[in-house]
């Protein structure tokens, strides 16, 4: 996390004595990351947060990891509507969401076991609650939500829908925005202001059995507990879930077109995440606002296609997820890269995730695939 932040009560030093009303103590919990060697936090129990009650059994997700072989071609995923594993490989697991208020399960809880989640609201609004407090979100949110982290939605509107980034390594903000003491630098596209962070409410101390569905790689398990998870008196540290819009993104424009690093918004181990916003064009008198045609062989590009009019693109509309392959020239379709000639500015929000890995193609993804898409660059398609 990219600032040290505190919530609630805390004790004047870590592993001591913290005494309740009562004449008790509050329980201490530490969160932390690396084997103790990197982010954390302590939070501070009403009490014992290890009291499992009981056990489910092991939900294992069936074909989840089956991928589609002996293919390598660029796709366009029709998938907004649905949950759908659309990508993914060793680094990274990138899926469609979609859910409905009606279908949420209002007394479930949840944690990432196996990996870190980034969700892009493309559609509603909510209420994340979690053990560090509260987070309202709406669309444009990216909500970072590390492992450990016990969560449930309230969702606000019929329903919420986006894409989810999931990581086996922390999610953080890019190192070329920090400086070495991890502040974010003045030339940064956002800064700390533009961050929201948990705002604890008063701790619940109920008894019962409260159910915890854990997220692993291959399936889901839960966990009974006798005390309620939001029991936290007070929390300090670096780790915690976080918001940042996409709309707070300030983009790095020039005379001439800039490449995809100035866009980018976090990084963990195997990829980048980058924001393109409404901002205005080159100012070269003979720019190209369009990208130019483009092929990075050392990254795959995967991209969401969120909001506006995506001035290079054609047969592409709102919810759009397009793959394409490291090495695979790709760029604007026929006639946008000329019809970008003389444009002042775009008003379009897309999320680019590269990853430097190859993707897999998941099985799952076949039913909202694009078939066309490959030839979508013939001159015949002016």
């Amino acid at each position: 996390m990219p600032f040290y932040n505190s919530e609630g009560k805390i004790p004047k030093k870590r592993h001591t004595v913290f005494k309740n009303p009562k004449g008790g103590i509050y329980y201490e919990e530490l969160v932390s990351r690396e084997g103790f060697s990197y982010m954390y936090s302590n939070l501070y129990h009403l009490n014992m947060p290890t009291q499992v009650m009981k056990l489910g059994e092991f939900e294992k997700f069936e074909d989840r990891y089956t991928y589609i072989k002996d293919d390598h071609k660029p796709y366009h995923f029709k998938s907004y509507d649905s949950n759908k594993l659309l990508l993914y490989n060793k680094d990274v697991a990138i899926s469609s969401f979609h859910i409905l208020d009606k279908k949420l399960d209002k007394n479930l809880f949840y944690r990432q076991g196996d990996y870190d989640a980034l969700l892009y609201i493309q559609e509603g609004n909510g209420l994340l609650k979690t053990n560090y407090g509260n987070l309202n979100f709406h669309e444009g949110d990216y909500i970072v939500i590390p492992r450990g982290v016990i969560f449930q939605y309230e969702i606000q509107s019929k329903c919420i829908s986006g894409l989810i980034v999931e990581s086996q390594a922390p999610i953080e903000t890019p190192s070329r925005y920090r400086n070495r003491v991890g502040q974010l630098l003045e030339h940064s596209p956002f800064c700390e202001r533009d961050i929201k962070v948990p705002k604890l409410q008063n701790p619940i101390d109920e008894e019962g059995e409260f159910t915890v569905s854990v997220r692993l790689r291959e399936g889901n398990k839960c966990f009974v507990y006798k005390k309620h998870p939001f029991d936290v008196v007070g929390w300090d540290g670096y780790y915690f879930p976080w918001i940042l819009n996409i709309n707070d993104f300030e983009p790095i424009t020039g005379s001439i077109h800039q490449p995809p690093p100035v866009h980018q918004t976090f990084q963990s181990k195997g990829f980048v995440i980058c924001s393109f916003v409404s901002r205005l064009f080159d100012y070269h008198p003979d720019a190209i606002p369009a990208p130019y045609p483009h092929s990075n062989v050392d990254s795959d590009e995967v991209i969401f296609y969120s909001k506006g009019n995506f001035m290079s693109r054609r047969g592409i509309s709102e919810g759009s997820i397009t793959y394409h392959p490291m090495g695979l020239p790709h760029g604007p379709q026929p006639g946008k890269y000329e019809d970008s000639i003389g444009k002042k500015s775009t008003d379009e929000l897309a999320v680019m995730i590269d990853t430097f890995e190859p993707l897999y193609v998941a099985k799952s993804a076949e039913q909202c695939s694009d078939d066309k898409y490959p030839f979508s660059w013939l001159e015949k398609n002016k």
